[in-house]
């Protein structure tokens, strides 16, 4: 699937509950989680057909969300069955999955008090992220000339989108300049 963008894989993706075509999980323009980064997610890996440390992630996506002010609609356990069943109807052994939550599009603003919390859980293939040649040669990196942000500016401890902006403006640059990924330093 590698080259193929992620809105035309095939597949599943369970989506506010149920099990949608991969195709058909789609978003608003106007959605808040979009505009106002009113999202949070988790990133875990599946080995051997299990996702490591899956409570973990998951009591770490309710903090996250809770630090963002809004609750989701769901259980951990429903949550942690819809990780695992994504991973097993995609025939997935060693995976990625994404669980994310966003504040929907039934207000456009600042502030989003009415909005309806969505959730989907998404896993693909998807190995190292520097090629077998790198990791045994040494990952060239760089110093970001971005920090993180101090915890009196941004909700630090909450793994929301916002908060990877810098993190995307740090890896392009190493890129352009030749390294294969940036270390990025707190405040």
């Amino acid at each position: 699937m590698a080259g193929i963008p992620f809105d035309q894989r095939d597949g599943v993706i369970w989506y506010n509950g149920t099990f949608v075509p991969w195709q058909d999980a789609k978003v608003h323009v106007l959605t808040h989680g979009l505009h106002y980064a009113s999202v949070v997610f988790e990133g875990e890996r599946a080995y051997g057909g299990r996702i490591f440390k899956l409570e973990e992630h998951t009591d770490r996506l309710f903090h996250s969300a809770h630090v963002l002010g809004f609750e989701i609609p769901y259980s951990k356990e429903v949550i942690n069955k819809a990780c695992q069943e994504e991973v097993e109807r995609e025939g997935l052994v060693d995976a990625y999955v994404r669980p994310v939550a966003w504040r929907g599009s039934e207000m456009m603003g600042v502030s989003a008090q009415a909005t309806r919390i969505h959730l989907a859980v998404a896993a693909w293939d998807w190995g190292s992220y520097f090629s077998e040649d790198a990791r045994l040669k040494g990952i060239r990196m760089r110093t970001s000339p971005w920090r993180r942000p101090s915890p009196e500016c941004a909700p630090v401890h909450a793994k929301a989108t916002g908060l990877y902006m810098i993190c995307t403006l740090s890896k392009h640059q190493a890129e352009k300049e030749g390294f294969h990924d940036a270390l990025m330093l707190d405040w």
